[in-house]
């Protein structure tokens, strides 16, 4: 795993031990960023569900402003700060927080936005586990912290029906294998 382009680019990433952690592959990372275009450039990045922070990590490499990556796991964060470093990147912050706590305090706050919203949640895999992909697109929180034509990026399976939302629009998907990418904005 590597960072793919830009100022870091070639660099070797690590990932957390165990399988908790499913690091975004180079290949779908490439096509994200190639759909993503020059909207990177200069963008406030909010890394969910970090696992790694390969998203924001090439992000940054690829010019955003910021990248603020929120993981609940330490072992977690950890290996974030440290792919941070091996890559140079000191405009990277990371907050040890479930995801939901840090978008109900971000949109209490309601000081920071973000142009992209990368968001690689846990699958849930059995029956009566948690779909945070669900909850992250039914979240109150969330649009409350997205900049004007912002966009929400969420990896989720494949078989994964399209959310229908009264908030949001999903405009682009894309299948890798048993992985999808969707593309959201908030309904105008």
């Amino acid at each position: 795993m590597r960072v793919i382009s830009g100022s870091a680019s070639g660099v070797s990433l690590r990932a957390p031990k165990g399988d908790l952690t499913r690091p975004t592959t180079d290949r779908v990372r490439s096509s994200i960023f190639s759909i993503l275009g020059d909207r990177v450039s200069g963008a406030s990045v909010l890394d969910l569900f970090a696992g790694s922070g390969t998203l924001g990590i090439e992000s940054l490499s690829r010019g955003a402003a910021s990248a603020l990556f929120v993981e609940a796991r330490k072992e977690a964060c950890t290996c974030i700060e440290d792919n941070l470093r091996r890559a140079g990147l000191s405009t990277g912050r990371v907050v040890r927080q479930s995801v939901e706590a840090f978008l109900s305090g971000q949109a209490q706050l309601g000081t920071s936005r973000y142009d992209l919203v990368f968001a690689d949640p846990p699958y849930a895999t059995r029956p009566g586990d948690t779909d945070f992909g669900t909850a992250l697109i039914a979240s109150i929180d969330l649009p409350k912290i997205l900049a004007t034509n912002g966009v929400l990026i969420l990896e989720a399976p494949r078989d994964t029906p399209d959310p229908q939302s009264p908030v949001w629009e999903l405009v682009e998907a894309r299948n890798y294998g048993t992985n999808m990418i969707q593309f959201f904005q908030l309904r105008g």
